[in-house]
């Protein structure tokens, strides 16, 4: 796979994914099953390791859950709601455990201590406990703030409002709200008895329980809570994994009966085999095995990546197949002007979820499978972008061949314009370029959603009847709307042929978007360098560009905002030899920061070399003024230099000590170079020890550099 090709597919995949969390955490109505999503979070995965230049501000690997819902107050966590990192197979599970012993610097000897429990599938859900009474119950929402649902969780029979006991000052425990089958049978029968909403499984049925508005209706409902670890607390009743669960059962807390503890791995892999066996005759839902490591200084060493913790691993059950037949191919058009096939399926159920539609990637992939209209396939909803077809099984059958459009299809919104492939990619773009509408609606979308702007009140449907009516066609657009408000009035659905109340809340809702819009006048820089949707450049290449504004001098404070876009943009008048002499210098002085690829360097320099996204660039900055960039790294002796660790040590792993100089804004190279500004050095050093002596490069052992991360703590 190409950058481009990884570019486009997490791009798609990140507007997948977030649309997926909004439907299961905040509207209680998923379109997909668990398996499919986990399967789009693993290929999201999947990606960024092999692409970690091109990892999105949105990318789901940094998101948690979704906003909370409207209708219920809100409480931010004192201590994040992480979500959990997922394996498929026991391949994977033996290196999760490999990754722990290398991250601790642990041998093969020493004893990796795990507990395992069944899964839940439910709502997760968080207690608060002061002086051992129920003081406050939230949801996870988005990881970071929740929603409040202390009265409804009041009336689930499982939790006490009081713990048994001497619990800890202050405890907050964390754990999931569920219901079980049969429960959910009796209440949709019920619910279809009095005419009521019939529930799609028993996870919905949950959520959809707890988040009511009337605690009344929460009582009505036969909830069931279990826990299965806690956030903050002023005091821990054991410094392990099972230690802790044990004294939060002791306080009168359901937690899983199936809980173990195990120091072999085959034992875990047994013990999951025998879970995934009793599935079905279980009284709740599960979809895999939960493992953490035991001890909890190593669970504190070990921390977190982005929205997961490196100490613990959900083991999901596997995917299920089923037959159907391929309807039709439709095209997607993307603001790139990728041409992205999509299946159309007769409908078929896999594992109790209806699936009408796949990806089929790109035109590569449709001559891989040998597909035409009428082919049986055989569709799968996990393993790679989700639901997908893995088999042709009449690719034998004569039938007329598929023709990829060789144009930018104009039923589906293009332009016309020819649509080819690049030399070295199987993408077809439109070339068309912002004179295709759906590139420039598509790229407008971009331009206000959660990643970039975050104009939340300027959604899709908005953008394209803004489009559509000729009042936006570029981003700058967006912000002159305030001129037009009147005329937005008098269109149908935002105040015109309504009356009375109506109408003033079409008002209320028209007023709240350009308000919205005009809060985004001096926007964040790498959210507004996101926003221009230039090919390669996710939120954290983004924020290397960002970066490279610290270490320039006598730039004028306009330019050191988004350094080096400017200096890769021409000058009036300026020569193309000359551009691209100096767009080159600018390259060379991106490239030494980690993250950037010289693919990402080009991209931005074509980008603004493209007279349309130049004048857009203009026009753009004609209405918003970017703030200066402040990176979010701690400051230190150490920040911005470039460290080389070598050797082994004593207390970490290379790996801890890596993320270590991440944080205080640090480089850190595998190589000793001229560039090096530093080197740690363990026993065993070789010849990175040498080359630096060589070098007159400073020098530190382990000891120092431990002193050093103190120091800046």
């Amino acid at each position: 796979m190409t950058e481009a090709e990884a570019a486009d597919e997490l791009e798609r995949l990140a507007k997948q994914i977030e649309r997926h969390n909004r439907l299961y955490h905040t509207e209680d109505a998923p379109e997909i099953s668990d398996s499919d999503y986990d399967a789009l979070v693993r290929r999201n995965t999947e990606l960024e390791a092999q692409f970690p230049h091109l990892v999105r501000e949105d990318s789901p690997s940094r998101q948690v859950g979704a906003a909370p819902a409207a209708h219920l107050s809100k409480v931010r966590h004192a201590l994040p709601m992480l979500s959990l990192e997922n394996a498929f197979d026991a391949d994977e599970v033996r290196d999760f455990i490999g990754r722990v012993r290398r991250f601790l610097n642990l041998g093969e000897e020493a004893e990796v201590a795990l507990t395992a429990e069944p899964k839940i599938d439910g709502l997760s859900c968080s207690l608060r406990y002061e002086k051992g009474a129920l003081v406050l119950a939230a949801t996870r929402g988005d990881g970071t703030t929740g929603e409040v649902v202390t009265a409804n969780v009041a009336t689930i029979g499982d939790i006490p409002q009081r713990l048994q006991g001497a619990a800890p000052h202050l405890f907050e425990i964390r754990g999931e709200v569920y219901m079980s089958k049969a429960d959910f049978a009796a209440l949709n029968e019920r619910q279809a008895k009095e005419g009521g909403k019939i529930f799609a499984n028993p996870r919905n049925a949950a959520a959809g329980s707890l988040r009511q508005k009337d605690a009344a209706v929460t009582a009505a409902r036969p909830l069931r809570f279990y826990a299965h670890g806690w956030g903050e607390a002023s005091a821990l009743p054991a410094d392990t994994q099972a230690g802790v669960m044990r004294a939060i059962a002791g306080w009168g807390v359901p937690i899983a009966d199936d809980l173990q503890r195990f120091t072999d791995i085959e034992a875990l892999l047994v013990y999951y085999r025998s879970i995934e066996a009793k599935r079905a005759d279980l009284p709740f839902d599960i979809d895999g095995v939960v493992y953490k490591i035991d001890r909890l200084d190593w669970q504190k060493r070990l921390g977190q990546v982005a929205k997961a913790p490196r100490w613990a691993l959900a083991h999901k059950f596997p995917a299920q197949r089923a037959e159907t037949t391929l309807e039709g191919i439709a095209i997607q058009i993307g603001r790139t002007g990728k041409l992205t096939p999509v299946g159309r399926l007769r409908p078929v159920t896999v594992g109790g979820v209806t699936v009408a539609n796949v990806t089929l990637h790109n035109r590569d992939e449709i001559a891989r499978l040998g597909l035409r209209l009428g082919d049986r396939v055989v569709v799968q909803r996990a393993g790679d972008v989700i639901p997908q077809i893995v088999e042709n099984l009449t690719r034998d059958e004569v039938r007329p061949r598929y023709e990829f459009p060789d144009h930018c299809p104009p039923q589906y919104g293009g332009c016309g314009s020819a649509a080819v492939a690049e030399e070295g990619e199987v993408d077809v773009r439109c070339t068309g370029g912002l004179i295709c509408p759906a590139q420039r609606v598509e790229r407008l979308k971009h331009f206000a959603s959660r990643q970039a702007m975050d104009i939340r009140s300027l959604g899709d449907k908005r953008i394209q009847t803004l489009f559509e009516k000729g009042l936006i066609k570029s981003p700058a657009d967006i912000f002159r709307l305030a001129r037009h408000r009147d005329t937005m009035l008098q269109w149908k659905g935002w105040g015109g042929t309504l009356s009375g109340k109506q109408r003033e809340e079409g008002e209320t809702a028209v007023d709240k978007m350009l308000d919205e819009i005009e809060a985004r006048r001096e926007p964040d820089p790498v959210r507004f360098l996101v926003g221009l949707g230039i090919r390669h450049i996710g939120a954290e290449t983004a924020k290397d560009l960002m970066n490279v504004a610290t270490h320039v001098k006598a730039v004028e404070e306009k330019a050191r905002q988004l350094y080096p876009l400017r200096e890769m943009s021409p000058e009036l008048g300026e020569s193309t030899a000359k551009f691209h002499a100096r767009q080159m210098q600018a390259i060379k002085d991106v490239l030494p920061i980690e993250g950037i690829g010289t693919v990402a360097a080009f991209a931005v320099a074509d980008f603004f070399h493209e007279p349309h996204n130049y004048e857009v660039w203009v026009d753009l900055l004609s209405e918003v003024s970017p703030k200066a960039f402040i990176s979010d790294t701690r400051q230190s002796s150490i920040t911005g230099k470039t460290i080389v660790f070598t050797g082994s040590f004593d207390t970490m792993s290379r790996d801890e000590a890596k993320a270590q100089a991440g944080k205080l804004g640090a480089r850190a190279s595998s190589s000793v170079s001229g560039k090096t500004d530093l080197v740690v050095a363990g026993p065993g050093a070789g010849s990175n020890l040498k080359k630096a002596q060589a070098l007159n490069i400073r020098v530190i052992d382990e000891s120092e550099w431990v002193s050093i991360v103190k120091d800046a703590d």
